[in-house]
């Protein structure tokens, strides 16, 4: 094995300039592949930490995935009912309060209560549609990231008591209200209470940002004339993978819809999984073509060593031994592209690392591009390399192992 490895060596060094081409054609593949693996990847975890940082882990609210069964129907099998119109039921999340203590009993994170309903905020003659939020602070700050979107006033006001709201700054603009003015809030229920505007806050989001409004839960129950009611019920887990575990064994026993937010993410998780496909469908493709130029190189070694190879099989070398010969050639290739396209890769993400940027949009400080650093990304493009470079070396080892010694000696090939 030990002069298989020095004739593969003699070859290699034999057609040096081609060698480093095709070197340096893998690690610019390996290279680029790891960028922009390291690129994407970040993206995606940043995306998917911003989504389970400004939504509920697992949102439970006062509807039913099912309609209940009816009476008739656990009686008689054969039972078939249409056109069922349920009575309106406006009692929310019945029995909130054992609801709660169950809840907090085993779950391992935070919860928060809150009513929300549909009604309109006006101030002077304009009026803007809004979801009414009625809150605990207390319990709200350990499930909303909102505590930290103010840019007038301040949350901590609203926990204080009284008749105060907190808007998004793009619905004060909308109602040409300032801080400290007082809006009103009217119901579905024709139901109409002053509120002191008492902070702004600005999630980034226009849905929350100009159709959301937050009061203390006991003045959202009088607003909607339901006395202690709720009709949600959002909880942060300690661990958000949980969501799913935790939403069934919460639908199972209350009978209320738990939604999971990997659920309510469907679909854009699922795009996520395509993208990745589609990255690495790229990088098998970058791959793929660096593998040419080494396959053009074995495969003109393997021409030109025509005579070295008979002369070697009639010393004695096996078909295997031929075969093994220039498929590590390829492999040797391959193997010197990763190691220098590990160190292009490690210098293109680092560079990327640095790149800052503000966004003028928003007034936001500099920020950096999302970079995952992961040594998969390496494995990956190393492997792709590898397999490409394997790949493209065995058709040419195969031919050569099959040569004719004594055609080649008498000229025949």
């Amino acid at each position: 094995m030990r002069l298989i490895f020095e004739i593969t060596v003699t070859h290699i060094a034999g057609r040096g300039r081609q060698t480093l081409v095709a070197v340096f054609g893998v690690a610019v593949g390996v290279g680029f592949s790891i960028a922009m693996a390291a690129l994407m990847q970040g993206g995606q975890d940043d995306f998917v930490e911003q989504l389970i940082n400004t939504m509920p882990h697992v949102e439970i609210t006062d509807e039913q995935r099912t309609a209940r069964q009816q009476p008739a129907e656990t009686v008689f099998h054969t039972t078939e009912i249409f056109g069922l119109r349920p009575r309106e039921d406006r009692r929310g999340i019945i029995n909130p309060t054992a609801a709660r203590s169950w809840l907090e009993a085993w779950i391992p994170g935070r919860l928060a209560p809150d009513l929300k309903l549909q009604g309109v905020i006006r101030y002077s003659s304009r009026e803007v549609g809004a979801s009414v939020i009625g809150i605990e602070p207390v319990a709200e700050r350990s499930v909303s990231p909102i505590i930290g979107d103010f840019v007038e006033g301040s949350f901590g006001a609203l926990a204080a008591g009284g008749n105060n709201i907190v808007i998004g700054d793009t619905m004060a603009k909308r109602l040409g209200a300032g801080l400290n003015d007082t809006v009103a809030a009217v119901s579905s229920e024709g139901l109409t209470r002053n509120f002191k505007i008492v902070g702004l806050f600005h999630t980034g989001t226009t849905a929350r940002d100009e159709g959301e409004a937050y009061v203390l839960l006991k003045n959202a129950q009088i607003l909607s004339a339901r006395t202690n009611a709720i009709n949600e019920i959002r909880i942060k887990l300690a661990n958000p993978d949980d969501a799913p575990v935790v939403a069934r064994r919460i639908e199972a026993e209350l009978g209320y819809r738990a939604e999971a937010w990997q659920e309510a993410n469907e679909s854009l998780l699922e795009a996520l999984v395509i993208r990745n496909v589609i990255m690495y469908t790229v990088v098998a493709a970058i791959m793929l073509v660096a593998g040419f130029g080494i396959y053009n190189i074995i495969s003109t070694i393997t021409h030109e060593k025509a005579r070295d190879i008979a002369i070697m099989k009639s010393l004695g070398f096996a078909e295997a031994d031929m075969q093994r010969l220039f498929l590590l050639e390829g492999v040797a290739i391959g193997a010197g592209g990763s190691a220098l396209g590990w160190l292009l890769g490690f210098s293109l993400v680092y560079a990327l690392s640095l790149v800052r940027f503000e966004l003028a949009a928003t007034g936001q400080e500099m920020t950096r591009l999302p970079i995952a650093w992961s040594i998969l990304h390496y494995a990956i493009a190393s492997g792709f390399a590898l397999s490409s470079a394997a790949f493209a070396g065995y058709l040419p080892a195969r031919r050569a192992a099959r040569l004719n010694p004594v055609d080649i000696i008498r000229g025949a090939t």
